[in-house]
């Protein structure tokens, strides 16, 4: 299936990162902004998209957290970016050489920044982007401050708001944030 043609209207969005790299801990990647993140600068903006639901029950941050709030971000060591700048109506109009040239660019990120966890929200997509197509979600066996997790998107529907705030906290502890705040 060909990608759609890019809706003009439609722009990346900025990634949420302290000011200072050092106090990042954990990064989290998603695959590519949607439509409301695209229209609002804001990441995970989505109403049915799940992840910040589950960042609030994860215990990572200190109160209720919505996409107004992701500033707040920083503040707590946790930063946000996507594999693909490019925002679509839905992650599988994105094609495999934008989540392995994503993949390429997050690595180097990651080389250059140290995150001391990055977390890929998508299995699929991770594999696919890292060429790795046995990948579990968890820690990767040889890299262990890669993660994968489920995606928050409302598409998603097998995965719960628990089941990714569990994953969210054991990706933060790993990751030295204390998920008791």
């Amino acid at each position: 299936m060909p990608t759609p043609a890019p809706d003009p209207d439609l722009q990346p969005i900025d990634d949420v990162l302290p000011t200072r790299v050092a106090n990042l801990r954990l990064l989290i990647c998603g695959i590519n902004p949607g439509v409301a993140s695209a229209r609002t600068n804001r990441h995970y903006a989505g109403p049915g998209n799940r992840f910040w639901p589950a960042l609030s029950a994860s215990g990572l941050v200190p109160h209720l957290v919505g996409p107004d709030d992701q500033h707040l971000l920083p503040g707590w060591g946790i930063g946000m970016t996507n594999l693909v700048a490019r925002p679509s109506a839905r992650a599988t109009e994105v094609t495999a050489a934008e989540l392995r040239d994503g993949g390429e660019r997050l690595l180097a990120f990651v080389a250059q920044h140290r995150p001391v966890v990055t977390a890929v929200l998508g299995v699929t997509t991770f594999r696919i982007a890292f060429a790795q197509p046995t990948a579990q979600r968890g820690p990767q066996p040889d890299r262990p401050d890669l993660w994968v997790l489920d995606n928050p998107s409302g598409l998603n529907a097998h995965t719960s708001v628990t089941a990714l705030a569990t994953a969210l906290a054991a990706a933060g502890r790993a990751a030295g944030l204390d998920p008791a705040r």
